[in-house]
């Protein structure tokens, strides 16, 4: 059948993305190489949305899922952020702490509608932003903030590796259903999203990242609802 090949064509289309990313950000190029990430992001959500749709969901899957993202948003991270202007081998440990988030999360079963500990899409993301904000918004106070006090990257590249591995219970965007009573929080994370991006841009990817790390805690801590 044609159709459970569709969701790990589609993964290898993250991998891909993340090999050319590879090469883009030691070239120096780290605007494409974050666009790049972009792309393999909405991959890497439609191969798993495929996948569920389809029925075809499979161990070989999952792991290739794992195996790419290892890549794009373990390798990949480390690379941009040791090619950038002040970066070091020391942000290498986000790649080391990724491997170890995925690994966990192969064998977890506890994470199959959620997630415990941020996923490395989502810690990828502020990584990928970074080249796009000084590029496109040097002049932000985002931008301004990291260039002035430069302790503020190696401290947030640790906090974030903690994250990985913590044992925070975060939602997940996916979609069994499409109803907004079974996928309030999602769709209204979503909205809120959109608006960010549309008046702040770039910047707003950061904080696109901590709200949906603040959401998931009020979600399951103050409010007691199980994500």
């Amino acid at each position: 059948m044609i159709k459970k090949h569709i969701p790990n064509t589609i993964t290898c289309g993250n991998l891909l993305c993340g090999c050319i990313a590879l090469v883009q950000a030691f070239q120096g190029n780290l605007v494409w190489a974050s666009y790049l990430v972009g792309i393999a992001l909405v991959l890497d959500f439609f191969d798993g949305f495929t996948a569920r749709m389809l029925k075809v969901s499979s161990a070989i899957g999952k792991d290739l899922d794992s195996l790419a993202d290892m890549v794009t948003f373990g390798v990949v991270p480390g690379v941009l952020m040791f090619t950038m202007e002040g970066g070091g081998y020391i942000y290498f440990i986000i790649t080391i702490f990724s491997a170890i988030r995925l690994a966990k999360f192969n064998n977890d079963t506890r994470q199959t509608n959620s997630f415990i500990g941020l996923p490395t899409p989502a810690n990828t993301m502020i990584f990928a932003s970074l080249p796009l904000i000084m590029k496109f918004q040097p002049d932000s106070q985002f931008a301004l903030f990291i260039i002035n006090f430069n302790w503020i990257l190696p401290v947030s590249t640790f906090i974030l590796c903690f994250l990985l591995i913590s044992e925070i219970p975060l939602f997940a965007l996916k979609f069994k259903n499409f109803s907004w009573e079974s996928n309030k929080l999602v769709y209204c994370f979503l909205m809120v999203s959109v608006i960010l991006l549309i008046s702040l841009k770039f910047v707003a990817i950061p904080l696109i990242i901590l709200l949906y790390i603040l959401v998931s805690i009020v979600n399951n801590i103050f409010l007691k609802n199980k994500v």
